[in-house]
């Protein structure tokens, strides 16, 4: 067993609900009896849930101190999908199964959760296991190792300039990899996380941030949106300094009306671009926000970025850094696979550069086509933008555009604007109405819900 790189000796953790807080020795004394306890368990992967509590962290922490490859999972995952995850993968231990489920065949149900002495052995590099979607479907895990986790942190907290005065108040999951990235990146720089189980809406996390003084929040598209119908005047919380955004394209006028929230409170707003396959690829700095507003910045401290380009420039996003995945894992013998990617990520995002700055321009996959003629789903959305939450998917032949209470006479009337920006006949349209767009527990739509409705 070593003392990883996180937490910084300075670093703490806070649990909003009773104000303790675990800081320096203390803070190290239950990682390191945490991590004997993990060593002693049957060798192998350890399924954990990640709740933004203490004693998730703990074990999150404890895993990387006794090398110990950690998959963190949604905690409200079904567990049907749990089920399916530990037959594929077949971990060595699984942390707080559900309460009532039997542990499956191969495992014996002890205090520590379920436990089987035959699993297979991971590569030694593996240190962090996340999943490409939420608790719903099938999900593939991304493999990172103990360098990636290292390299990304430090370089989300040098781009961010945290220092041991910070303080994040959990606004994101921590298995979903922008709240892990938040999470790692403060106990890197020393700094401190607040963690509490209210979300934006509630009256109770504002309280918490203020009274212990939150300094940053982290935040996905969708809550902006929460943030603005909430009124939300940085102003009145008198330490918050930054509010960082990520997870999904920040529309533009969310971008002005944030920034200006944020410089009349005396902070300001960093745009970050990032996925799981590298959990954070570009920042870009607020002195940069007011020239290259439909940027989402330079790469972070030691990544490169380079465009696989076709004519005018613009092409597939290719990202190169420490902080790239060694993989995906599919099934359990791919835990032991070592690094299939050499640190270079071709991310599926099309877009281009200026002077260093990069602009997404779409996604490679998120294509459809009409009528024979490709249509790009983003650029979709982008038109519908100013008529209320939608979200674009491919049908056979159509787009299907899934829109937040419309009626059969607003769905046409929809339809004829895509029609009139596009070109395309509006027959090749079909707006449907939802009562409210399905969301993933990080906060994006969830597209994989919504192609299941076809």
């Amino acid at each position: 067993m070593h003392r990883p790189w996180v937490p910084h000796p300075g670093a703490r953790l806070i649990d909003a609900a009773s104000g303790a807080e675990l800081a320096g020795g203390a803070l190290w004394d239950r990682i390191e009896r945490a991590a004997a306890e993990l060593s002693a368990l049957p060798e192998g992967v350890l399924f954990s849930p990640a709740p933004p509590s203490v004693p998730a962290v703990l074990r999150y922490l404890a895993a990387l101190a006794s090398e110990r490859p950690i998959a963190l999972l949604d905690p409200a995952i079904r567990a049907d999908v749990l089920l399916g995850l530990i037959d594929r993968y077949i971990p060595a231990v699984v942390a707080d199964p559900p309460a009532g489920l039997a542990a499956p065949a191969g495992y014996r149900a002890t205090a520590d959760g379920w436990t089987r002495a035959d699993a297979p052995e991971p590569h030694p590099d593996l240190a962090v296991l996340l999943t490409t979607s939420g608790s719903t479907g099938s999900p593939k895990l991304v493999r990172l190792a103990k360098d990636a986790v290292l390299a990304n942190a430090g370089s989300v907290a040098r781009a961010l300039g945290l220092t041991d005065r910070d303080l994040w108040p959990t606004t994101l999951p921590l298995h979903y990899t922008y709240g892990l990235t938040t999470l790692n990146s403060h106990l890197a720089a020393g700094a401190g996380v607040l963690l509490t189980a209210h979300g934006l809406l509630d009256r109770e996390f504002w309280d918490a941030a203020d009274a212990f003084g939150g300094t940053s929040l982290a935040a996905v598209p969708y809550q902006f949106e929460m943030l603005r119908r909430l009124r939300f005047d940085a102003a009145a919380h008198p330490a918050l300094r930054m509010i960082t955004q990520s997870g999904a394209r920040l529309r533009g006028d969310l971008v002005a009306d944030f920034a200006a929230r944020m410089a009349r409170g005396g902070g300001h707003l960093v745009k970050m671009y990032g996925m799981t396959e590298a959990p954070r690829i570009a920042v870009l700095p607020p002195e940069h926000l007011a020239t290259r507003p439909g940027s989402v910045g330079r790469a972070v401290p030691g990544g490169a970025l380079s465009i696989d380009a076709g004519p005018g420039g613009e092409g597939e996003v290719v990202y190169r850094g420490a902080n790239v995945m060694m993989g995906y894992a599919e099934c359990a013998a791919d835990l032991a696979r070592g690094d299939d990617l050499g640190g270079v990520l071709r991310t599926g995002d099309l877009g281009r550069l200026d002077d260093g700055f990069l602009y997404l321009t779409g996604r490679r996959r998120r294509i459809g086509k009409v009528f024979g003629v490709r249509v790009g789903l983003d650029d979709i959305e982008e038109l519908l933008r100013g008529h209320g939450p939608v979200a674009a998917v491919a049908g056979d032949d159509r787009v299907v555009v899934f829109a937040e209470a419309a009626t059969t006479a607003s769905g046409r009337e929809l339809a004829l604007t895509l029609a009139g920006r596009t070109g395309v006949h509006w027959s090749g349209f079909d707006v449907r109405g939802v009562p409210k767009l399905p969301l993933l527990a990080s906060g994006k739509i969830d597209y994989r819900a919504l192609e299941a409705e076809l």
